[in-house]
């Protein structure tokens, strides 16, 4: 003979279910919260900006974009997305972040969001003028200008809503020591490694702070990946080229002391009295991320995590990645796409290792 369940059962069990349909109704209000997604940096998180200015810096053509529909690059510097078109695609915004200056844009895609960043760019004003690119002055310039736009559409008071709803995200640092301080005497003569970190911070915290003048209350900034370890940093700091590929941790410790200091001058910008009212900063690691995929690459599915998936893996970058370099069979299987930058199967990685701590800056 069955048993019924009792009254008090089925009651339990009714409110257990309405509790999880709470929950995650509250998750999906909790993204949808997020009026936009604005980005600033370099080329880890530039999706075709530098298409449309005077620069060698571009990725506008094959092989990249080779794992888009259709196969189209788009000026993203990888095979697919990027891990800020994961984010928007989180947050339900869109699934692909644009380019601010794409003439074609949409109201709509202004409105919920656009990236700002140049590839090849810096906190070091010397970093953007090396490959003729956008400073990151420039780029709040533009979004000055972008603010103005969303003034137009939406009328000043519910525009301060729409910036404090938004998340502002920052990916850039490294360019400055690759391409600029460790490539180049002028900065290394004026500062050693610890002075031109505590150079880039005042730059960092005076960036921050225009954001915050501008209505921005919900900042994610990127730390520095373990430099050493880039395909391009290994070929031009080993021995043996094609042996001897394993990280070089004189790079990656600078790497690693930066985002500590990083870390610290956050956290004193976070305590400051004077920042505005329910400002949140957050600190994004990619570093441990991206050094466990070295590390542990079978555990993760790597075969290959010391060179790119294009050309020979050890040098190519931008144009030299081009129409006629061999590229591999399995991108998906590869750390590094091309010499420097991460494929979109890293960028997935990097994003969920991020996404705890932008649940928690976008919460409350």
């Amino acid at each position: 003979m069955k048993t019924p369940i009792s009254h008090s059962l089925l009651s339990l069990l009714h409110l257990f279910i309405l509790c999880l349909l709470c929950f995650v109704v509250t998750i999906e209000a909790s993204n949808k919260q997020v009026s936009a997604m604005y980005v600033f940096g370099d080329s880890t998180v530039d999706p075709g900006n530098n298409n449309f200015i005077n620069t060698a810096f571009r990725s506008n053509f094959p092989p990249y974009g080779i794992d888009f529909a259709n196969q189209v690059p788009t000026g993203r510097f990888t095979n697919g997305k990027l891990g800020t078109d994961f984010v928007a695609s989180y947050l339900g915004l869109k699934e692909l972040l644009p380019p601010y200056l794409d003439p074609n844009l949409s109201d709509e895609d202004l409105l919920t969001g656009v990236s700002f960043a140049s590839a090849g760019s810096g906190f070091d004003p010397l970093t953007p003028m090396l490959g003729n690119v956008i400073p990151i002055a420039k780029q709040v310039e533009y979004f000055r200008e972008y603010k103005k736009r969303v003034e137009g559409m939406l009328g000043k008071q519910r525009t301060e809503r729409h910036m404090k709803n938004a998340l502002f995200f920052i990916s850039a640092g490294t360019n400055d020591y690759v391409i600029n301080y460790f490539s180049l005497p002028m900065r290394r003569k004026r500062y050693s490694v610890p002075g031109y970190g505590q150079f880039l911070f005042q730059h960092v915290k005076e960036f921050i702070q225009s954001l915050w003048r501008e209505g921005a209350r919900k900042i994610a900034l990127v730390g520095v990946p373990p430099m050493g370890c880039l395909p391009i940093m290994i070929t031009f700091n080993s021995k043996n080229v094609v042996l001897g590929r394993g990280c070089v941790d004189k790079y990656s410790a600078v790497a690693r002391d930066h985002n500590l200091m990083l870390q610290h001058e956050l956290f004193l910008m976070q305590l400051n009295v004077s920042k505005p009212a329910g400002a949140k900063l957050s600190y994004i690691d990619i570093y441990e991320p991206l050094a466990n995929m070295i590390q542990g690459r079978e555990n993760l599915g790597y075969d290959e995590v010391d060179r790119g998936c294009c050309g020979s893996g050890f040098v190519e970058a931008t144009f030299l990645c081009n129409g006629v370099s061999h590229v591999c069979y399995d991108p998906s299987k590869y750390v590094f796409w091309d010499s420097i930058h991460p494929t979109e199967k890293a960028y997935y990685d990097l994003f969920m290792a991020a996404r705890p701590n932008i649940d928690a800056l976008l919460s409350g």
